[in-house]
């Protein structure tokens, strides 16, 4: 493996992120047009359920996979790397079906609880994703432990294509029964989606089915795991990241329940809370995980790699990979938090017209929790990858209860009202921000240059976020409030990026170690911008 395999694979999966999340901004802002915030208030009642039980059924099981399967591939025991997925695969397909029949049979008891009867077509509709995400999920950790994260990357296209497709048609062709039966239009997409991901992903197996024959006849003869001993080594890995999953889903669970309560509490009305939990969770958050996606693509190529340091006993590597990760996922957060803070009203009101201007408010926000989401995220792969897994679990798990508390007190105050769940979500963000990193820090006994890491791409922040405010208020008046917003947000990134530069917030050799880094060095070179 060369010194740029997690950059490669990051930039492959952050590319196709970047593609899943245009696709779902496709999807999401027609929806929220088309359905409104009531119907999004639906949607998004039934959404986090459904990711809960995902997360439960799934979610620790790409990094098992891939950390597990990376350790045998560095020993050259390709035939325990293969074991290591059939093993996985059943058991993800049992989940699967666990998790599929306790949304679909208990859907009816689910949304009462919550408050949120109307919500239950939508919960129904998409329980069918729960049997075939759980089989992409062992594909792709087959293949990232590998380090071949380009049929990871196409099935995430080609699974959100499909689901953005079918979900706007059906929200638009159910419409006139109902923004309920619209909502749960928009989510058997999903459904739709997973089912030709799976597919295609089976396809890309058989397709490498000859070369990884040809491994299984080359692998070094090691000791011979049995099922149940897999089965442990994957569980001890996959139980702690679920946990750590799971943790958000719980909070966005609660969320819909304490949202609606609290705010009916306030004196909102049914339909006002409703409409203002749409507002949060199916239109503001919507932008939030956006910038996420590159962060999430750099966590899930750092596990692979620092296992495979890890398992060689190269910890000159480990700790490279560890310094670039962390300053990478610092100079995405940076932009993307206060980019959003500075726009952050014009962009939902070009978005969403027909919304209140609160709805920028509540971006506001959540903007802030940006650059602490997306350290986490990479600091998690990070610590899975050293197998220390259960760390971040531990660590969101106490961040979490801060929030559950916050959010409880805060949504009750009219004025606050849903800003009270962005306020509590930022507060864990930031606590379990802290911790992982101190954890990494004292364990690792790694240097992190303040002047590197924070002081120069902070100050290239707020001179972009200067460049872009004033470049707002001077075209908007003439322009309008759309085509200032686009030229503001693309001055912004291009200041950014020339400032990162000047500043020497990333250079030459890091350049070098991106995909195409030669080529990209003499641009930069002819345009004297790089020395």
């Amino acid at each position: 493996m060369g010194k740029n395999s997690f950059l490669k694979g990051a930039f492959i999966l952050g590319v196709a992120g970047i593609v899943v999340k245009i696709l779902g901004a496709f999807f999401r802002i027609p929806l929220g047009n088309i359905i409104g915030s009531e119907g999004m208030g639906y949607y998004q009642s039934a959404y986090p359920i459904y990711v809960l039980l995902l997360t439960i059924s799934s979610a620790g099981f790409p990094a098992a996979i891939s950390k597990l399967v990376s350790e045998k591939i560095a020993l050259k025991d390709f035939k325990g790397a293969h074991k290591v997925f059939k093993v996985s695969f059943i058991a993800l397909i049992i989940t699967g079906i666990v998790t599929f029949g306790v949304l679909f049979f208990g859907g009816g008891y689910i949304v009462n609880s919550i408050k949120n009867p109307k919500a239950y077509y939508s919960m129904i509709a998409i329980s069918p994703a729960l049997l075939f995400v759980p089989i992409m999920a062992a594909f792709r950790g087959y293949f990232q432990g590998r380090q071949e994260m380009t049929p990871t990357a196409v099935s995430q296209i080609i699974e959100q294509f499909f689901r953005v497709c079918l979900g706007l048609y059906l929200a638009f062709l159910l419409l006139p029964k109902g923004r309920e039966y619209a909502a749960a239009g928009a989510s058997f997409g999903a459904s739709a989606g997973a089912l030709i991901g799976s597919l295609f992903m089976i396809f890309m197996y058989l397709k490498n089915k000859k070369h990884i024959n040809k491994e299984l006849s080359q692998s070094i003869n090691t000791k011979v795991e049995s099922v149940k001993e897999i089965i442990n080594k994957l569980l001890i890995i996959a139980v702690p990241i679920t946990i750590g999953s799971a943790i958000m889903p719980i909070m966005n669970m609660i969320d819909a329940a304490i949202v609606m309560r609290r705010l009916q509490y306030a004196g909102f009305t049914y339909e006002k809370a409703n409409s203002l939990y749409g507002q949060l969770t199916g239109m503001a958050a919507t932008l939030i995980n956006l910038p996420q996606v590159l962060t999430m693509a750099l966590a899930m190529s750092l596990v692979p790699v620092i296992s495979h340091s890890f398992a060689v006993g190269n910890m000159i590597k480990a700790k490279n990979d560890i310094k670039s990760g962390v300053k990478v996922a610092l100079l995405i957060g940076l932009p993307a938090s206060f980019g959003l803070a500075s726009l952050s009203t014009p962009i939902m009101k070009m978005l969403y017209p027909k919304e209140p201007l609160s709805v920028g408010q509540i971006l506001l926000f959540l903007s802030m929790g940006v650059i602490f989401l997306s350290l986490i995220q990479t600091l998690t792969g990070i610590l899975q990858g050293m197998g220390k897994a259960y760390i971040p679990v531990i660590n969101l798990l106490i961040g979490a209860t801060f929030k559950v508390g916050i959010s409880y007190s805060l949504i009750a105050v009219p004025s606050i009202n849903v800003k009270g769940a962005a306020i509590g979500t930022i507060s864990a963000y930031i606590i379990a921000t802290i911790l992982n990193f101190y954890y990494i820090k004292r364990n690792m006994n790694i240097n992190f240059e303040f002047g590197d890491f924070v002081l120069k791409p902070l100050i290239s922040v707020i001179i972009m976020s200067i460049c872009v405010i004033l470049t707002y208020k001077m075209l908007f008046v003439k322009f309008g409030n759309t085509i200032a917003c686009i030229i503001a947000i693309l001055i912004g990134g291009l200041v950014y990026f020339i400032l990162l530069l000047i500043t020497k917030s990333i250079k030459e050799e890091e350049i070098l170690m991106m995909p195409k880094g030669e080529k990209i060095c003499k641009i930069l070179k002819k345009a004297k911008l790089l020395r």
